[in-house]
């Protein structure tokens, strides 16, 4: 038992030095001896502290649960609940911030220390107590609690900046639906019949927009253009740049149509592919920065003599599957557009047959990768387009879509992927 003296009086035996600067706040102190809490309560005030005291531990508990609560000094042997059975309660009941425990105990046994810290509590003090080793029992407990406090007004800030920057995303993604949507505005209807050919289209970006992008237009009567672009990198920038060439070589406006010169009167006539590739080539190079450049298959097709002519401009070798099932692929490569100032471009020639297929792609296709990372390749691709090859177009593309998603065992594509199928059907009646 402690001697029954005042507060003051107790407070006053023991000069000892306030607490360290900014160590101050509220602590609990839970005896269910009045005596022993009137005297700590009346050194933490002395101290610079805001004591509040319980000799009943259940409201200490809920005491406890004030998240100004920073530290507790609670007696080990109290009725009905121990220091140890306190501390557990503490622990679990999900309080906000850390509170540091301390329990006063005369027990010094190893095996009731283990069972105090199992309990939750953080250190121990014997009695009776020595105001000085309170003393440095409590810094010590402060800068813990002062530490998780900084702690958790960080991890808020972090919350509300990472529900910001939610926010940001959100509105970005909003943006980039509705750049996909314009992006595919420029995508001629995905399968169209004209007079001996078919076409059909099939564009896929790897994430919302991408750089891809293939599309066809009437350069005149009897002739039909057609282009595959793929333009460096991926995002936001690439669908601009692949959005801005494909308006230059678009049938919606042929009078900006790079590949057309006009004639009078709504008539039009192509320009040969060499020279249109040379043009955007200069015109790219005056408006990209840095490492964009992107590919190019450019070609025009004589409906009524089944001629094809085009410019390979870096871009993968288009495949001609024949009527009869045999396979080749064309062009002689070329470089890329954007890329090599002054550069020359060739043009190729090739006579399709009534029943002929010509497939123009990007490299998303022969890139696609497996899960042990072995690539689709031409020669794969080339086998996917034969076994395919009695399908219609917009068939065909639905099967290679399906045969590509089967060969990477994924969903998606880790690159933008495009093709369009012409199915030349001999000059109309």
């Amino acid at each position: 038992m402690y001697p029954e003296i005042s507060e003051r009086t107790y407070a006053n035996a023991f000069p000892v030095p306030p607490l360290a600067d900014g160590v101050g706040g509220t602590i609990l102190v839970l005896d269910d001896s009045a005596a022993q809490r009137g005297m700590l309560c009346a050194l933490l005030k002395r101290w610079g502290m805001e004591p509040w005291s319980s000799g009943d531990p259940a409201e200490a508990l809920d005491l406890a649960r004030d998240a100004r609560v920073g530290m507790v000094i609670c007696d080990w042997m109290m009725p009905g609940m121990t220091g140890p059975e306190f501390c557990r309660r503490l622990r679990a009941s999900g309080r906000e911030g850390y509170a540091y425990v301390i329990l006063l105990t005369s027990k010094s046994a190893e095996d009731a220390l283990a069972e105090g810290l199992a309990a939750g509590a953080d250190d121990f003090l014997s009695k009776p107590l020595h105001p000085s080793e309170l003393r440095a029992r409590l810094n010590a407990g402060a800068r813990i609690v002062a530490m998780q406090r900084a702690l958790v007004d960080k991890n808020h800030q972090l919350g509300r900046a990472l529900s910001e920057i939610q926010t940001l995303y959100d509105a970005i993604d909003v943006d980039l639906e509705e750049a996909r949507r314009l992006q595919l505005s420029f995508l001629p209807d995905t399968s169209r019949s004209l007079p001996g050919v078919d076409l059909s289209l099939w564009l896929e970006s790897s994430g919302h927009v991408g750089g891809d992008m293939v599309g066809w237009f009437e350069a005149s009567r009897g002739m039909i253009g057609v282009h595959s672009i793929d333009v460096s990198g991926h995002g936001v920038a690439s669908a601009m740049i692949g959005a801005r060439v494909a308006g230059m070589l678009s049938g919606r406006a042929p009078e900006q149509n790079i590949a057309l010169s006009g004639l009078g009167g709504g008539v039009f006539r192509a320009l040969p592919p060499d020279f249109v590739a040379t043009r955007l080539n200069a015109l790219m190079l005056e408006e990209l920065t840095g490492d964009r450049y992107l590919t190019l298959v450019l070609g025009m097709l004589d409906v009524m003599t089944g001629q094809f002519s085009f410019v390979q401009a870096g871009h993968p070798h288009p495949i001609l599957i024949r009527a009869d099932g045999s396979v080749q692929t064309l062009g002689k490569g070329g470089l890329p557009i954007g890329l090599v100032r002054d550069a020359t471009y060739q043009v190729d020639r090739e006579r399709l047959m009534p029943g002929d297929r010509l497939i123009f792609y990007t490299d998303g296709l022969t890139e696609c990768s497996a899960p042990d990372g072995t690539m689709l390749g031409e020669a794969g691709l080339i086998e996917l387009s034969r076994k395919h090859r009695r399908a219609t177009g917009a068939e065909f593309l639905e099967c290679l879509k399906s045969d590509l998603r089967a060969f990477a065992t994924a969903p998606g594509f880790e690159d933008d992927a495009s093709a369009l199928v012409l199915d030349y059907h001999g000059p109309p009646t």
